[in-house]
């Protein structure tokens, strides 16, 4: 351990934020009156004692003194570099620093006390170990900087106190380290302390060029990025120049592209991010093709555009009435859409919770009634952009929510396609056949429509291909579909459904001498001077010729006529102009194809016999007539029970089940030879054969039939009657009145029976139609009997039909 000992006087030489360390030479500037006066009463007293002059020199820091100074000799006095006068000063050994005293010139003096910083020799192992890694990391740090020549000078320093103030010369060390330095007596305790400062130094010097060297390979890759880019450029501009192309054609600058466009921000963020991608990859890369096609389509979708809504509702609706005859539903239901936009519009509410107004609405009903027609007058009454999206057979879920950008020749789905084509974020989007949709193992296209069909989520929808929220809220989606129980529930659940029914037969006249004729006219090469069909023809075409719910077959008709009728000007065989009447149409394009039975010889109507019906049936293509024809089986040669022909579904088999139960229990009050049904085969038949058939609303069809065969009693030829039948006798109510009673007007039935319960439902018929029929409400089979049965003949035993 280091001792004190030989006390000292000597003047003070304050140094202001410097620390010298013994061994160290410093030059000291005496134009400082401290410094010079402390100089000078070093210089006065050694002329009276031996030696070199002494001062204390004292690091002073913000007015405090040190505790600890160091004894210096004045080696030189003489000019600095600058020819300032100064002195140069060598550091000897540590005072420790007592009371003040006084003494020549106007230094100050005080008494202080040598230190002995003496180590014993040899070193102790642990000692010289410290020694040899102060030595090789001073020498690390030394070789960093270039200092090769103090290398040799710090190798050659044994002494432990010596080494340990070398270290005193460090630029890097603060002024608090060196007085810690400074004050620190025991030469290993100073050794360790220096060591200790030099690691740390050391490793912070490694952490900050670790640093640099990244910050360093980063700007050299962006400088050897722009370089390469800026030669690219210069390579592309000389092959443009080279084929003859303008500057400005190839639009690759995405970014500028992007920046320029009105996006919404979100849409803007995503599209940047896939430009940096864009910019970091190769023209080789895969992915490059991928984000410059998925950008080309974001910078195409018209995100803020929108077409203005035209608020004339008189208008509209005269559009409406112009373009489609019929269809009051749906013309009222756009109407009320239109009237209560404007009412919002007006009040500022066009957005509310994020969400705007939109509709959808299903058209269902039968082909041929004018429903995709009617997406394109609704979107022209609107004043909107119409796009049509075909679904039918569709079974690919990614169809409607696109493709993932990974797959190769991916695409977004048919919904951003669609709102791409109508460069309008508020298009009238046409869901074409959406009950043909079919599921499969690539997914189930109409679970994907829920989220687009439903005015609670479509405003944030999200395309599997783009990624970003999509705003369908304000989109006018018109869904069109023959079935409506081929839609799913949770589907149709999220649109409202508008039924159309058919047309009656005035509205056909209407629809084909306002639309159909002149354009087929046109197709034909004809002027409407040339050719005229008059009211009865068109009448006769849309009554005999045709039997539908819609007017496809009739425009087909009207065609043919027209193409026959310009074949034969052609061949001189007729003269123009030309007025086609109802006796030229046989004439013209044949026989009719669809006479009313009641147009028909008595004794070639199927009811004719007894054991046949007429009853009323809806099918996919509108409402229909539907027969039943009841017989016996010859009691020694058909076995007793119910037989069933026609392709009939569970319901109706069940139906017919029904039907025999109820006569065999109440035959006896209706005056019916029940026993027959208990000992022979009865079989019901449904033609036509090769139709599906199912459904309950034939059992009073059903059990008409069977009372006329028992009774051997006709049933009237004008009657057609449609209902549901219950063990006890009541009749149920049926759905599809509206198409079955068109279905019968077109027939030529004139008398309807149909369930009480189903009175409301005749409210939609036209009233064209219910002035032509006579209908009738009843409860109970035994109301439909005495209506549909004709009057026994003269009383003469019934003759049951035997079937062969």
């Amino acid at each position: 351990m280091a001792s004190t000992s030989t006390p000292l006087t000597l003047p003070v030489l304050p140094l202001d934020g410097e620390v010298v360390l013994p061994g160290m030479v410093v030059p000291l500037d005496l134009s400082d009156s401290e410094v010079r006066a402390a100089v000078e009463a070093a210089q006065a007293a050694a002329r009276t004692t031996p030696g070199k002059p002494r001062v204390l020199l004292v690091p002073r820091i913000d007015g405090t003194y040190a505790g600890t100074g160091v004894l210096g000799t004045v080696e030189q006095v003489g000019r600095l570099a600058d020819g300032d006068p100064g002195a140069l000063i060598r550091g000897r050994s540590r005072v420790r620093i007592g009371a003040g005293t006084t003494g020549p010139g106007a230094a100050l003096w005080v008494e202080g006390t040598s230190v002995d910083e003496t180590v014993p020799e040899p070193l102790p192992g642990h000692l010289a170990e410290l020694v040899k890694e102060y030595k090789a990391l001073a020498t690390a740090w030394l070789r960093k900087r270039g200092a090769w020549q103090v290398v040799d000078r710090v190798q050659a320093i044994d002494d432990v106190s010596a080494l340990a103030d070398n270290s005193g010369y460090s630029p890097f060390l603060t002024t608090d380290q060196k007085v810690e330095l400074l004050e620190t007596a025991d030469p290993v305790a100073r050794l360790k302390l220096a060591t200790q400062q030099l690691r740390d130094h050391l490793a912070e010097q490694d952490v900050a060029e670790s640093i640099a060297k990244d910050v360093q390979e980063g700007v050299d890759k962006q400088q050897r990025e722009f370089l390469l880019r800026r030669q690219l450029e210069a390579v592309r501009k000389e092959l443009r120049e080279l084929n003859g192309e303008q500057e400005g054609e190839e639009s690759d600058d995405y970014r500028t592209r992007v920046e320029a466009a009105d996006l919404p921000e979100k849409v803007r963020e995503a599209a940047l991010k896939e430009v940096d991608k864009l910019e970091r990859s190769s023209d080789q890369s895969p992915e490059g093709s991928w984000i410059r096609t998925w950008l080309d389509t974001v910078l195409e979708m018209p995100w803020n555009e929108r077409t203005e809504d035209a608020y004339d509702i008189r208008g509209a609706k005269a559009v409406l009435d112009a373009e489609h005859s019929g269809l009051q539903d749906v013309k009222e239901r756009i109407t009320e859409y239109l009237a209560v936009r404007k009412r919002r519009d007006d009040r500022g509410l066009g957005v509310v919770g994020g969400r705007r107004g939109g509709a959808v609405l299903a058209l269902v009903g039968p082909p041929g009634v004018g429903k995709t027609s009617l997406g394109e007058s609704v979107a022209h009454a609107m004043g909107r952009k119409f796009v049509r999206v075909a679904l039918g057979g569709v079974r690919d879920e990614a169809e409607i929510r696109g493709h993932r950008r990974t797959y190769v020749g991916a695409l977004p789905g048919r919904v951003v396609r669609a709102i791409k084509e109508a460069g309008s974020m508020n298009p009238v989007v046409l869901l074409d056949e959406i009950d043909k949709v079919g599921s499969d193992f690539r997914g189930d296209p109409a679970a994907a429509l829920l989220e687009v069909l439903d005015p609670a989520q479509n405003h944030t929808f999200r395309d599997h291909y783009l990624e970003v929220e999509l705003d369908l809220s304000d989109v006018v989606f018109l869904a069109t579909a023959n079935v409506l129980e081929a839609i799913p529930e949770a589907l149709a659940d999220r649109m409202e459904i508008v039924r159309l029914d058919g047309y009656t037969e005035d509205e056909k006249v209407v629809i084909a001498r306002d639309h159909l004729l002149p354009r087929q006219l046109e197709r034909a090469g004809l002027d409407k001077d040339e050719v005229t069909i008059d009211e009865g023809a068109l009448r006769k075409l849309a009554g005999e010729y045709t039997r539908e719910a819609g007017v496809r077959t009739l425009e087909r008709s009207v065609a043919r006529l027209l193409r026959k009728v310009a074949a034969q000007h052609e061949l001189g065989e007729r003269k123009l102009p030309f007025t086609v009447r109802d006796e030229d149409l046989r004439d013209l394009i044949g026989r009719p194809h669809h006479v009313p039975e009641s147009a028909q010889d008595p004794a070639e109507r199927r009811t004719s016999v007894p054991g046949v019906a007429t009853g009323l049936a809806v099918t996919g293509a509108g409402g229909d007539v539907l027969y039943v024809e009841a017989s016996l089986a010859d009691p020694e040669t058909g076995a007793a029970g119910l037989t069933l022909t026609g392709q009939l579904g569970d319901v109706m088999k069940e139906s017919a089940q029904i039907a025999l139960s109820f006569l065999r229990s109440h035959g006896a009050e209706l005056e019916l030879p029940v026993g027959d049904l208990k000992d022979r085969g009865v079989h019901i038949h449904f033609p036509a054969g090769a139709v599906p058939k199912d459904g309950p609303s034939a059992g009073i069809t059903m059990t008409t039939a069977l009372a006329s065969l028992l009774s051997g009693r006709l049933v009237r030829t004008d009657v057609a009657m449609t209902g549901e039948v219950s063990l006890t006798g009541r009749v149920l109510p049926i759905g599809g009145v509206k198409q079955k009673l068109l279905a019968a007007h077109r027939a030529g039935v004139t008398t309807v029976i149909i369930p009480k319960r189903n009175e409301p439902d005749l409210d939609d018929v036209p009233d064209e139609v219910l002035g032509k029929l006579d209908v009738h409400a009843v409860t109970d089979v035994r109301q439909v009997l005495e209506l549909a049965l004709a009057p026994a003949t003269n009383g003469a035993a019934p003759e049951v039909p035997v079937a062969a």
